[in-house]
């Protein structure tokens, strides 16, 4: 089951970043049709939100195809990832993760690992991308 998080010092909003990791986790092949979100109940125990702003992350994911809310049931991923893009995903990863050791033997603090790949996201794909 996915475990939600927030970056709280970020500008996006928590539904919004709720959208995001579940579409990510679709992308990635973490989530696949008929798995189960959390409740909004926990996510609300986890993350310490309004309720709303969990019900409004996942209606939009409804509108837009990815979920399908039960009534009563729970809320279950209809979506998955086009399959060119769940095959690049591996061999992408793999190149990352190189990257990412490189830069921890150059010497770089996680922080600064951070700070460089958005840096560069955001100069491949612009301010506000997601």
């Amino acid at each position: 089951m996915l475990d939600f998080h927030l970056d709280r010092r970020g500008g996006l909003p928590p539904y919004q970043q709720l959208i995001q990791q579940v579409q990510q986790a679709v992308r990635l092949g973490t989530l696949v049709p008929g798995d189960q979100l959390p409740t909004a109940k926990s996510v609300v125990a986890a993350l310490g939100i309004n309720p709303n702003t969990v019900l409004k992350a996942y209606r939009e994911l409804e509108h837009a195809g990815v979920v399908e809310m039960r009534a009563g049931v729970g809320t279950f991923v209809l979506a998955s990832a086009p399959p060119a893009t769940a095959t690049a995903h591996p061999r992408l990863r793999t190149r990352l993760a190189t990257w990412m050791l490189a830069a921890q033997q150059a010497g770089l603090a996680p922080g600064d690992v951070r700070a460089l790949f958005e840096a560069t996201f955001t100069d491949t794909y612009g301010r506000g991308a997601a």
